[in-house]
């Protein structure tokens, strides 16, 4: 399968206290091997400290990969130099960002500079394409409203706005709700859905918002704490009891059958 998103034997980690060195390395994941789908809303689910962050900043290329491939759509994505992994990937980071004076429509604009360079000149095309990013999150009454006036939601919807504006084959998104409400986050996962099925592309999301995301999602990949990534779809994932290892507690415990946690009973 060579569509979406492709890790073979993928090792990650990052360096402690700085820049890549012999004896430094810090190994987070080993031998990681699962597939994000075109057309398809993928969730990355573990605990605080198993890998969510240091995985998808790997393959966003703002880590380097210890060892293994990724492919996208056949071609090798880390190999990429970052104006064309620009082109093909777009990211949505945690980080809350300074607007300053900018507008939804300006931020959505800069999803173009891959394509118009250090310039920022629009063509009609790059114009067209911004539109459309602005249409498919349903976000044109924000288009000319200040980001720093903007909900936390609605802020939101402008930055996938613009990494889609970069036309590209997959999405990345790091804790995208993180400062969302909860219904602002069920209607996130809804729309990221809804987009990867329109536009064809592979969403790839970490999220803490188990339940949500499991309803919401076409595939899961889960990481247990201790170095091992299970994938498959939400329902199997549950049924397996690997969302239960993962995520259960003294006080909490996970129900398959619902989806749902549920406080144990003392006793």
């Amino acid at each position: 399968m060579s569509a979406g998103l492709v890790l073979s034997g993928l090792d990650v980690g990052y360096a402690e206290g700085g820049a890549l060195r012999r004896g430094r390395v810090r190994p987070v994941l080993s031998g990681v091997d699962a597939v994000a789908a075109r057309g398809e809303l993928t969730v990355l689910l573990g605990a605080n400290g198993a890998g969510k962050s240091t995985l998808l900043r790997t393959l966003a290329g703002l880590l380097p990969e210890l060892g293994g491939t990724v492919t996208l759509d056949g071609t090798d994505l880390l190999g990429l130099r970052a104006p064309e992994r620009a082109h093909r990937v777009g990211v949505v980071l945690t980080d809350r960002p300074d607007p300053g004076q900018l507008t939804g429509r300006d931020v959505v604009e800069l999803g173009r500079l891959p394509h118009t360079g250090a310039a920022g000149v629009l063509t009609a095309g790059d114009e067209a394409a911004v539109d459309a990013a602005i249409d498919a999150v349903r976000a044109g009454p924000l288009a000319g409203r200040p980001l720093a006036r903007m909900s936390d939601g609605e802020r939101q919807r402008m930055m996938v706005a613009r990494a889609l504006a970069q036309q590209p084959s997959l999405l990345l998104l790091d804790e995208p709700s993180a400062f969302l409400d909860v219904s602002s986050r069920v209607a996130l996962l809804g729309t990221l859905r809804r987009l990867a099925g329109e536009q064809d592309l592979a969403v790839l999301l970490s999220t803490h918002d188990l339940e949500p995301a499991l309803r919401l999602a076409d595939r899961a990949w889960l990481l247990d704490g201790a170095g091992a990534l299970h994938t498959g779809t939400p329902g199997e994932l549950a049924a397996s009891g690997a969302v239960g290892a993962a995520f259960d507690t003294d006080e909490l415990a996970f129900d398959a059958p619902t989806g749902t946690f549920r406080l144990r009973t003392p006793g």
